[in-house]
């Protein structure tokens, strides 16, 4: 059983971030924040494909601008999914000058390495960090070691030299990351942001280098902690470098919402992320979100591509379905779903989800038996197997969780 760290509570919108709170799953646009329409469509799609938090981009006076509208679009399409405003380097400008824009968003992503320089940082700094104070948003304090206080690494450095027993730099690097999150956080403090307004991150791109500091801030910090590997990368080693950092830290009870930074193919999906991060949280056991399909691999025994057809298919309509589920079959996240392709492990795993099926291999007879909840029900035969399994599903999920709808969910 993973024990969570506690943490402090920060309300995010209609969202609660800490303090045992479930880890929630947030994203982030790529689309031109000016673009009202396009980036309201994208964001309407992320939160749709389970993002509880979306960050956009604010990082010009058009950007700004939009904001509001942007709002006002989600909210004529039924999404209240809470906004978060990235800003660097001219935010204190931004959020002054466009006011409503400052109330629109339900919480600010400031990067204290991108505030700004000499006498000007902590007032920059000062000014966003009283404007949220005022308007009692949160602040997500987001250091980055690609974007470090160059003044703060500048000093350790220094300090580092004439240390007698000098830290090798990648540890001093990391020891930069997270002081320079600490000390923003206590300044933001000293300024008037309650501890509770306060989200901390510190983003590497190494997966050893990620773990290490957030071991170390969970040990020097009761702040809710937002993980995240920065630059993960495309495709498949993005997603299995975010999932090796961010599984450690999560068995050992460390973050309270995360985000996969994915690369996307030229036009691929953005709400891949999204997917992701709720994939890794449903296999650790840490939250459930949607029905979950086991499907075996296949080998010599499955030449035939209809399991590995029929499985595709399957998960697909489950993860589409899902919304419009939620709202009326309280439960039906936790469902588990087998695909498998011949009779070695067939009938077992079938058995031990809540619908199975077990689908003839190279060779087998052209027959499919279907278990519900460990029992054998029916076998299915002939060319609508796929089909007629895919009813069978239906109609479980209607029997199974139709007496507990879900109430007060709009």
């Amino acid at each position: 059983m993973i024990v969570r760290k506690r943490s402090r509570a920060v309300r995010v919108g209609n969202l609660t971030v800490g303090d045992g709170s479930p880890i929630v799953v947030q994203s982030m646009t790529n689309t031109d924040t000016a673009d009202t329409v396009r980036t309201s469509i994208q964001v309407a799609e992320l939160a749709r494909a389970g993002s509880e938090l979306v960050r956009i981009t604010v990082n010009n006076e058009e950007s700004a601008r939009a904001v509001p509208e942007i709002r006002e679009r989600l909210l004529a399409l039924d999404c209240d999914v809470p906004l978060v405003g990235d800003f660097h380097f001219n935010g204190h400008k931004l959020l002054t000058r466009y006011p409503e824009c400052a109330e629109a968003l339900a919480k600010y992503r400031i990067n204290p390495g991108n505030v700004g320089r000499g006498n000007k940082r902590d007032d920059q700094f000062a000014t966003m960090i009283e404007i949220a104070a005022k308007l009692d948003k949160p602040v997500r304090i987001g250091a980055n070691w690609g974007s470090l206080d160059q003044e703060l690494l500048a000093l350790m450095l220094d300090e580092n030299a004439a240390s007698a027993n000098p830290l090798p730099l990648p540890q001093l690097y990391r020891d930069a990351v997270i002081r320079s999150a600490l000390e923003s956080a206590q300044l933001a403090q000293n300024i008037g942001l309650p501890a509770e307004r306060i989200i901390i991150s510190c983003k590497m791109s190494r997966v050893q280098d990620l773990i290490n500091v957030y071991q170390t801030l969970a040990d020097h910090c009761d702040y809710a902690l937002h993980l995240g590997l920065t630059e993960a990368g495309m495709g498949s080693k993005g997603i299995v470098a975010s999932t090796a950092a961010l599984s450690v830290l999560l068995q050992q009870g460390i973050g309270d919402t995360i985000r996969i930074s994915l690369t996307p193919e030229p036009g691929g999906d953005r709400t891949r992320e999204v997917i992701v991060a709720q994939e890794i949280l449903q296999t650790m056991g840490l939250r459930s979100f949607t029905p979950m399909v086991t499907a075996c691999p296949g080998c010599g025994r499955t030449t035939s591509t209809v399991f590995q057809q029929l499985a595709e298919d399957i998960q697909s309509y489950l993860r589409n379905s899902m919304p419009d589920w939620k709202k009326q079959y309280r439960g039906v996240e936790n469902m588990t779903v087998a695909v498998m392709g011949c009779v070695v492990n067939g009938p077992g795993e079938s058995k031990h989800a809540n619908i199975g099926i077990s689908l003839p291999g190279t060779g087998e007879r052209p027959v499919a038996p279907v278990y519900v909840d460990g029992e054998k029900t029916v076998t299915l035969k002939g060319d609508t197997i796929a089909y007629d399994f895919q009813q069978i599903v239906d109609r479980y999920i209607s029997e199974k969780y139709s007496t507990n709808p879900v109430e007060g969910i709009v």
